[in-house]
């Protein structure tokens, strides 16, 4: 079994929120344990899809200075090894996020730049039937969702709402 399938498989143990399980997470995955590795895995798990800006921060509000250079390593170590999912929506910055080993999706908003996770439509994966595969073993798909927030929506129409009657927003 190779160690993607094994992540996969495994992907719902592997979900911790505990300093003692980020600790194993590591260990299992064949990663060392170190202090920013566990303050990264904390910071991404407590802030789904977060920039690696926002990232840095919360690491840095752990464990005091550590250098942006450490914080993208370790993301990229974690990313590698299967334990974080690194995302990039058009127009976005990459983002982090816990959630791996299963093939869901993301809604964006295009106005604010929210993001949440979509669950696939109809039963299990059934995006990964592409119409022509081009002689590829498709194992993952990824879609991206599209439109307005409900905040953005609502900020919208009373925006609409106050310029019809000549008000202006404060």
């Amino acid at each position: 079994m190779s160690r993607l399938d094994w992540f996969k498989k495994t992907a719902k143990t592997l979900r911790v929120a505990t300093g003692a399980g980020y600790e194993r997470t590591l260990r299992v995955a064949g990663l060392r344990v170190t202090r920013p590795r566990l303050a990264v895995l904390a910071a991404v798990y407590a802030h789904p899809h977060a920039t690696t800006e926002s990232i840095i921060g919360v690491v840095r509000a752990d464990l005091g200075e550590v250098s942006h250079q450490a914080v993208y390593d370790v993301l990229h170590a974690l990313t590698a090894a299967g334990l974080l999912r690194r995302i990039e929506p058009a127009g976005s910055v990459a983002r982090y996020e816990s959630r791996i080993g299963d093939n869901h999706h993301h809604v964006v908003c295009r106005e604010c730049g929210a993001i949440a996770d979509v669950d696939c439509a109809v039963g299990s994966a059934p995006c990964l039937s592409a119409s022509d595969d081009h002689g590829f073993l498709i194992d993952e798909a990824e879609v991206v969702y599209w439109g307005r927030c409900p905040d953005c929506v609502a900020e919208r129409s009373t925006a609409k709402g106050n310029s019809e009657r000549g008000g202006r927003r404060v």
